[in-house]
């Protein structure tokens, strides 16, 4: 019997994503902050967007924060931009909501 350890992120009581380590689990539930921080500011400062929208813009300004940083600093777009990350969409619905990591433990019949 194999005994496996998972690390789950959850919002609103909610199993959003699982990882096979603390540091995935830790760095996406930190873009996720991040995603409501900017889904914050954006509602503060275009209270005619609609929220579903903030959490969209939000969630992708996270999730390209480094090319984000680059156009701030250089005011050009970087030269390759980077793919999307495993983010699924779908979530943006709980950008805006409590977070926490906890570990899981599974086992696996050998």
């Amino acid at each position: 019997m194999a005994v496996e350890t998972k690390f789950v992120v959850v919002r609103k009581g909610e199993e959003k994503m699982t990882f096979a380590n603390k540091k995935e689990a830790d760095a996406y539930d930190k873009m996720l902050d991040m995603a409501e921080a900017f889904t914050d500011w954006l509602l503060q400062h275009q209270p005619a967007l609609e929220e579903t929208q903030a959490e969209t813009l939000g969630l992708l300004i996270a999730e390209q924060k480094d090319a984000v940083q680059h156009i701030l600093r250089t005011s050009k777009l970087p030269e390759a931009l980077p793919s999307a990350s495993a983010v699924d969409h779908e979530e943006n619905d709980d950008v805006a909501t409590a977070t926490n990591t906890k570990k899981v433990r599974a086992v696996k019949a050998a």
